[in-house]
């Protein structure tokens, strides 16, 4: 098939399917995790929006007879503030590949630019877990990102604090052991001892979520546990898996990288729980994912290439107000 203006309006339609092709091919894992929340920013309402954490007192008091029944107290919690960002990527397409039978090279262009921009939303959500135990990273175009939560922690901390109360908490398990089911019941007993709302007082928080990187060894450890009909531990098949169905598993494959998405084994380790009921982590989105393409009368081909150019592009911004949703371990050894 040759590709020329005459036809044009054709391949604008084909490159768009093309796109959206190869967008399809991204697995999703971050952003359909549940550990993030999903908020659509419209356009025309600015670049910034602000996300707060805010808690009503856990217990209703005595009323006796004829009394004014006590207000309520309530406390706002911590805020942070996102700003919209975007990504892009371009590809050009060559007069040659266009008319000496490369509609091959064309299309797998197509279909590799469709993935990019949901590739790097998925890294930088992924690096929000990657760098939990950071205040910031600079990103693979040398942009420093603010990873820090309302209380002006890391994600991941042994101190967090809570604004009506000088009671704190911690996410990051003690010793940042490996995948086990000791660690796993230690991170579990963390969790029951420090979920508190902004007063201090002792909430219950429904986490569903055990994710993890793609290491073998704990990925495989994580599907024992969860999937095994008897406790993996027991000797006997009568002793009933009390975590078989208790968690969803999630696999996060990019999270053991470095900034420049390049593997990075220091990371390879890393595992924690999640509630998707109350994830603080939020991923606003402006623009999905979508083609720039030639125009139907190849107005923006480039004068002296003669190429067509063609562009993804993304508008969406991460932020994380507070911590009360998210567990980790570095699985490191380290204390």
């Amino acid at each position: 098939m040759e590709l020329s203006i005459a036809n044009l309006p054709d391949f604008v339609r084909n490159a768009e399917i093309l796109f959206l092709k190869g967008l399809d091919a991204v697995p999703m894992a971050a952003r359909e995790s549940g550990i993030f929340r999903v908020d659509s920013i419209p356009d025309h309402v600015g670049n910034t929006k602000e996300y707060t954490e805010i808690d009503l007192e856990e217990y209703a008091k005595r009323k006796l007879e004829g009394d004014q029944a006590v207000r309520a107290r309530v406390q706002q919690g911590y805020s942070k503030i996102g700003t919209l960002y975007r990504v892009a990527l371009d590809i050009g397409i060559t007069y040659e590949m266009r008319h000496y039978n490369k509609y091959v090279d064309v299309i797998t262009r197509l279909q590799n630019l469709g993935q990019t921009v949901a590739k790097r939303m998925e890294l930088d959500l992924s690096h929000r877990l990657t760098f939990a135990n950071s205040t910031s990273y600079v990103d693979m175009d040398g942009v420093t990102v603010d990873t820090t939560i309302g209380d002006t922690l890391a994600l991941a901390s042994t101190a967090h604090t809570v604004r009506g109360s000088a009671t704190t908490f911690r996410n990051r398990l003690s010793n940042n052991p490996l995948f086990s089911r000791g660690s796993l019941e230690g991170m579990e007993q963390m969790i029951t001892e420090n979920s508190i709302n902004q007063f201090g007082e002792k909430v219950v928080i429904p986490y569903d979520i055990i994710w993890s990187t793609e290491d073998a060894n704990t990925v495989n450890t994580i599907k024992e546990y969860l999937k095994s009909t008897a406790s993996p531990d027991a000797l006997n098949a009568g002793t009933v898996n009390v975590y078989q169905g208790k968690y969803k598993h999630v696999i996060l494959p990019r999270v053991a990288t470095t900034a420049a998405g390049a593997n990075d084994a220091t990371k390879a380790k890393y595992w924690g729980l999640a509630s998707s009921t109350n994830s603080q982590g939020i991923l606003a989105i402006n623009e999905e994912a979508h083609l720039k393409a030639t125009s139907s009368t190849g107005s923006n081909t480039e004068f002296s290439t003669e190429d067509w150019n063609m562009g993804a592009t993304g508008g969406y911004f991460i932020v994380v107000p507070g911590a009360r949703f998210f567990a980790i371990s570095l699985g490191d050894g380290t204390a």
